[in-house]
């Protein structure tokens, strides 16, 4: 292939400079930049079936390296240098299938400077894999215990390698773990609740990362989000209290939670966290008919209903049997409270917030609902080992 040269500008045109290719091979021209900085970049100039998954890497011998831009049209692939400015490496793959142009320059320990420039092309991707879907979405304010759950349109085999291509930012810096809980859907807690109030950015650098052999992924994806007001709340079953902590305000409503009669009508103990709330919201007996006998039929319109499990348990307004709050326990397994208590509530309600619930023998974590949120009901060092949570 033609040399392809990178000639310096005015600014560096009044030293000596020495301008070499990455493809450079003849002995004359060797001999005339002995006493330059030497630049070899990775892969080489000319390459077209660069694997995406693979570094850019620049080194230089005998001098320093300034400057290095790799560049997919108008996006740069952001790198680092080393300690010593010897080196530099991409962080993150490269898109498959396009073409990425190279420019690096040195100075040697006389100051002649070094530039030179390289092209190459990356491979196709025979098979490509996407993300479905981000939770939280984007520009959401959600609460302190809020996870990201990122789905992808196909299975993952090379975990390790899509994981390393997640990267979250958040403000204050929380930081957190990724837990794979099946083949396609990995889920990120932090190790200590959000602190609240803050901007949190997740990016998935899927552009290039190799997720099974022949599949890689085709494209970046940013989301941003918010952490809104604290609002952790603990529930007890036995002293029918609730205590809501909002930003540092706590407020105490009284409450009757399950009765226990049966397991449907017994709340779930453990870490709970807000999934939705609507103004009202139908409710019935799950293994009921109306007229069995020997059952606690029930169908009944709830007010200021705030969804903690996808089971069926809400904090919402006590329908009736107001002189059970503060006293027993007598709902069909949801939380229940004043007209006040479910008005404050469902006010400060936003996803992600925290509900913890104590007292009872029906453990969340035991529960078999798909998609009930339980992340903060495992250890940290549990969290951050791979396979099955319950183990």
């Amino acid at each position: 292939m033609r040399n392809r040269r990178l000639f310096a500008g005015p600014a560096i045109a009044a030293a000596t400079v020495a301008v070499t290719s990455a493809c450079s091979g003849g002995g004359q021209q060797a001999a005339s930049v002995a006493a330059d900085a030497t630049i070899k970049i990775s892969p080489a100039d000319g390459r077209r079936t660069v694997r995406p998954d693979r570094s850019v890497e620049v080194t230089v011998s005998g001098g320093r390296l300034e400057q290095v831009d790799v560049r997919q049209d108008d996006t740069d692939a952001p790198g680092a240098f080393d300690a010593d400015h010897r080196s530099w490496k991409t962080i993150w793959t490269l898109k498959p299938g396009v073409w990425y142009r190279v420019k690096a320059t040195a100075r040697s320990s006389t100051g002649r400077v070094t530039a030179v420039m390289s092209r190459f092309r990356t491979a196709s991707a025979a098979h490509q894999i996407a993300i479905a879907d981000v939770t939280p979405q984007a520009g959401e304010k959600v609460g302190v215990g809020m996870p990201i759950i990122v789905t992808f349109d196909g299975p993952v085999a090379d975990r390790a390698q899509v994981t390393r291509a997640l990267e979250v930012r958040a403000d204050r810096a929380d930081g957190g773990a990724w837990h794979w809980m099946s083949d396609r859907q990995v889920v990120y807690r932090t190790r200590r609740y959000w602190q609240p109030h803050q901007n949190v950015t997740f990016t998935a650098h899927l552009a290039g990362v190799r997720a099974a052999k022949g599949v890689y992924g085709t494209t970046d994806v940013t989301r941003t989000f918010t952490i809104g007001a604290s609002n952790i709340t603990v529930a007890d079953s036995r002293t029918h209290l609730m205590k809501v902590d909002h930003d540092g305000v706590l407020r105490t409503f009284l409450i009757s939670m399950g009765k226990g009669t049966t397991r449907e009508y017994t709340t779930t103990s453990g870490i709970h966290l807000t999934r939705e709330k609507k103004q009202v919201v139908q409710m019935e007996s799950p293994n009921c008919k109306p007229g069995q006998s020997g059952c606690d039929y029930y169908k009944e319109d709830v007010h200021l209903a705030v969804r903690i499990s996808m089971g069926g348990e809400y904090v919402h307004q006590s329908v009736g049997e107001y002189d059970a709050l503060g006293d027993r326990n007598a709902s069909h397994g949801c939380v229940r409270t004043s007209r006040a208590g479910a008005r404050y509530f469902f006010g400060i309600a936003q996803r992600g917030d925290i509900v913890k619930i104590t007292g009872t023998s029906r453990r969340f974590v035991d529960e078999p609902n798909d998609g009930d949120w339980k992340y903060w009901n495992y250890s940290w060092s549990s969290w951050q080992k791979d396979g099955d949570l319950s183990r």
